[in-house]
């Protein structure tokens, strides 16, 4: 897969692939228009929403309604010697309603780990960045 990122003005930075382009922006904070979401914030959301797609096969192929189930992310920060925060903790709360399969609980938390982007993290890749005269 190749990804080919733009600067497209101001604090904007924008991925194409696929005939899709990922949007991102700066918030004010850090000098841009927060036109979107950050790339850091769409990270995060790569998170949820791959266990989200998790969570919906399973339901679909147990043919159980999914309009009200959802998930929510937290995030749990931890400080470092230097005083600076990081991550600790991502947690994925999988909301059900009151009739949903008691017997699908443990499956659906099962269901959810086996998210790409959380293997993905898991199993960090190794990375190698250069720069190459275009020609």
């Amino acid at each position: 897969m190749e990804m080919k990122v733009t600067f497209p003005g101001g604090k904007r930075v924008d991925a194409e692939f696929n005939g899709f382009t990922i949007r991102t922006d700066q918030n004010a904070k850090y000098g841009g228009m927060n036109s979107a979401p950050s790339p850091f914030d769409h990270f995060l959301a790569s998170i949820a929403t791959c266990a989200g797609i998790y969570i919906l096969r399973f339901c679909e192929e147990r043919k159980i309604p999914t309009e009200h189930v959802s998930l929510v992310q937290r995030l749990e920060y931890g400080k470092k010697e230097d005083g600076k925060t990081f991550i600790d903790k991502i947690i994925i709360e999988i909301l059900v309603p009151r009739d949903f399969p008691e017997k699908y609980h443990k499956a659906l938390i099962k269901v959810a780990d086996q998210c790409a982007v959380k293997k993905a993290i898991m199993n960090p890749p190794k990375f190698e960045v250069k720069t190459m005269v275009k020609g």
